[in-house]
């Protein structure tokens, strides 16, 4: 194995740890507490934007990768970068479409796997 290989191998590892406690916090916060899924999704779109606008969570993308941009959270940051880049570009009107222009992939991507996904499930609702 040459070094590009592990230093490759070093990457997908820090991307799964990262990714993964993000999920396991959403997780136990499903499991522990009496917030909904939608609460907790809008949670952590919400703090990936505000770690974002900050630009703070642009270390952990450096240091994560996909494992940080991949779940809410880096939809959130991703929304914060588009606005803030269409801001600087656009003034006003950029606050308004920035964030849209930045994840417009990322949202057909979920409305066209979401729309496939209702049609091969049975969904459940959550027992309290």
């Amino acid at each position: 194995m040459n070094f590009l290989q592990s230093l490759n191998y070093i990457m997908l590892l820090k991307s799964f740890i990262v990714g993964g406690l993000i999920c396991v916090i959403g997780q136990i916060l499903i499991d522990k507490t009496k917030l909904t899924p939608a609460k907790i999704l809008v949670s952590f779109v919400t703090l990936g934007t505000i770690l974002g606008g900050l630009g703070i969570y642009k270390y952990l993308v450096d240091f994560a990768g996909c494992g940080a941009t991949v779940p809410l959270l880096g939809f959130g940051n991703n929304l914060a970068k588009g606005t803030i880049e269409a801001v600087k570009q656009d003034g006003i009107i950029g606050a308004f479409t920035g964030g849209l222009k930045a994840s417009a992939g990322g949202i057909a991507a979920a409305v066209f796997f979401g729309y496939i996904a209702s049609l091969i499930s049975k969904p459940k609702i959550k027992k309290q």
